[in-house]
């Protein structure tokens, strides 16, 4: 026998799977919603955990002397650093010597400013000195510059958790963990030529005008205008036989 409410005549048993559908409902909203809110939702993509920003900082290098005087290959590593500075640079540039080192070092930082002058750098170059940690270690001299730089703003090597844990929440959540990424944006940011090319493309190159008529000349022609590249193999077993 079904029993029914005085005003409406409906079952008192749907009744009550109406209601209970209502609350599970409210239930599963309140879930979303929370977690929609959540201020505290991990950034899975590393790059907009540790993006790489576009920032005036300095630049420098490190010039070993060898024999009481800088040898060729600091002076390649001068004009690299020179030519970098005519890029991207801006200001002056400053000459860092080791402090406490009186041997030397002023036929060092004068050969330094002539490898600077002959490769076309043209303003002040300041001269000053920096505290040696470890007087047993060799201290360069160093070169540095403000300019234009790639960089991740963020510092690598952060390991506030235990990657490990399993005594924690934390330990079980599939999500990746604070520092990574970082050492490969790091390392992308130094690799890069010019860092305006993380921002937007460079211009594009005028077109070959040789090619370009080549291939309207072979159309008219009723010819292929495409490239015939021509490759010759060679097996392995005759290179260097019959010589």
């Amino acid at each position: 026998m079904t029993n029914y409410s005085n005003d409406r005549k409906i079952p008192i048993r749907t009744l009550l799977d109406i209601l209970s559908l209502g609350i599970c409902a409210l239930s599963l909203t309140a879930c979303v919603a929370d977690y929609a809110s959540n201020d505290d939702v991990d950034v899975a993509d590393y790059h907009d955990r540790h993006p790489i920003i576009l920032a005036q900082a300095p630049t420098s290098v490190d010039v070993f002397p060898v024999g009481g005087g800088i040898d060729s290959l600091s002076i390649a590593k001068i004009r690299a650093f020179a030519e970098r500075y005519r890029e991207l640079g801006s200001g002056q540039i400053t000459i860092l010597a080791p402090s406490g080192r009186q041997e030397g070092r002023g036929s060092v930082v004068s050969e330094i400013r002539r490898a600077l002058y002959s490769s076309g750098v043209r303003g002040y170059v300041s001269v000053g000195y920096y505290p040696v940690a470890d007087p047993a270690l060799a201290s360069p001299v160093r070169l540095v510059f403000q300019g234009l730089r790639a960089k991740v703003p963020s510092h690598c090597g952060q390991w506030p958790s235990d990657l490990a844990s399993g005594s924690s929440v934390e330990g079980w959540q599939n999500t990746s963990y604070e520092n990574f990424g970082c050492a490969t944006q790091s390392a992308l940011a130094a690799q890069v030529d010019d860092p305006r090319d993380l921002a937007e493309p460079r211009a594009s190159a005028p077109p070959d005008e040789e090619m370009r008529l080549r291939a309207i000349g072979n159309v008219r022609k009723g010819q292929d205008p495409g490239t015939d590249w021509k490759t010759q193999t060679t097996t392995i077993g005759t290179v260097g036989a019959g010589g």
